[in-house]
């Protein structure tokens, strides 16, 4: 028994700030399966990532009542913090799955509210930490992909607010549209801001396989759930002039979103074929994989709600392509996951 609670203790303080993307990864998967009619997997997929949310803050408050010093360094550290905005996304996402496949808005406005109040606080928190840190590290040990999910966060409540405004009344559904348009907007720049890093880290300094971990497949997942908002936007044009009005606008940098995304597909594809097949890199599970899973579903739904915005049916067959590598990747991770907490871990 006590190396039992020996081994959870020692997982619990080594817990990820980014174990979040699990929620995320379910999620988006579970939305893909709603929206293409696929039956039983959005529902089970809901109902499994109810329970793995609220295990998951269970966990994290408990590492934060027990290791709060670990808890605190990760939040200051320029590698992990910003994967505390995985919170955010994972409540965001378990909204959007609330309202599709729950049809509960009363739940999905309260967890509106929590990843709000969680994205206000992370923000500004790891922002203001890391730039007043005295002991920086260099822009190649500082900086990774996982800097993204800041944008997938703000997106991600963009995607809420849009999704219930549609179910809000006027004056209400107005201001909730403005809301999503303001921080539709602010992603799209910060996007613009973190990823002219993360290229020029890609180009100027050494990359070594171990460089290229799972995160970096949110350079295309934050694009995508940024085409998602953007089609959103633009199915909530009728009921708000000033989007009506941004309609041309709207489309314009929804495409743009989404061909920004596709083109890091290939890109992403190739230095993975380089790490594991040229380089040797392991292929074993870590809980970081839940961060490439995410961008492969979030592709899915938000090429097809791009396609339902703007009429372009012809993109139909990309959904279903990569909601089904989605899910045969969700399934993988999964067993990985399964079989990583039934192996002993040593003790702290």
């Amino acid at each position: 028994m006590s190396s039992l609670i020996a081994g959870f203790d020692a997982r619990l303080r080594g817990l990820s700030p980014s174990y979040f993307a699990l929620v995320m990864a379910t999620g988006i998967v579970s939305i893909g399966a709603h929206l293409l009619e696929v039956p039983v997997v959005d529902v089970a997929l809901y109902a499994a990532n109810v329970a793995m949310y609220v295990v998951l803050w269970i966990l994290t408050v408990l590492r934060v009542i027990r290791y709060r010093a670990a808890a605190l360094a990760d939040l200051t550290d320029h590698r992990k913090a910003f994967g505390f905005l995985s919170a955010v996304a994972g409540t965001s996402v378990l909204g959007a799955q609330t309202i599709l496949i729950a049809e509960s808005w009363v739940i999905a406005t309260g967890l509106l509210i929590v990843a709000a109040v969680l994205w206000l606080l992370l923000t500004y928190a790891i922002v203001t930490a890391l730039t007043i840190k005295v002991d920086k590290p260099s822009l190649a040990e500082g900086i990774n992909g996982g800097w993204l999910l800041a944008v997938v966060g703000t997106q991600s409540i963009a995607v809420l607010i849009a999704l219930l405004a549609a179910h809000w009344h006027q004056p209400l559904r107005l201001h909730a549209n403005f809301i999503a348009l303001s921080m539709w907007l602010f992603g799209g720049m910060l996007y613009i801001w973190i990823v002219s890093l993360i290229f020029y880290r890609y180009v100027f300094f050494r990359f070594s396989p171990g460089d290229l971990a799972p995160p970096y497949w949110i350079n295309m997942g934050a694009m995508a759930i940024s085409a998602l908002a953007g089609s959103l936007l633009i199915l909530n044009s009728p009921d708000a002039p000033f989007l009506a009005s941004l309609r041309p606008f709207l489309e314009g940098f929804t495409v743009f979103y989404w061909a920004t995304g596709t083109w890091w597909i290939p890109m992403i594809a190739i230095l993975a074929v380089w790490r594991y097949g040229f380089r040797r890199q392991p292929l074993e599970y870590d809980p970081l994989y839940w961060g490439a899973i995410f961008p492969l579903g979030m592709y899915a739904v938000a090429t097809l709600r791009m396609a339902d915005a703007m009429s372009l049916g012809f993109l139909n067959f990309i959904p279903h392509a990569f909601f089904w590598i989605a899910l045969a990747t969700w399934l993988v991770a999964f067993i990985g996951l399964i079989r990583a907490t039934l192996r002993p871990a040593p003790a702290a």
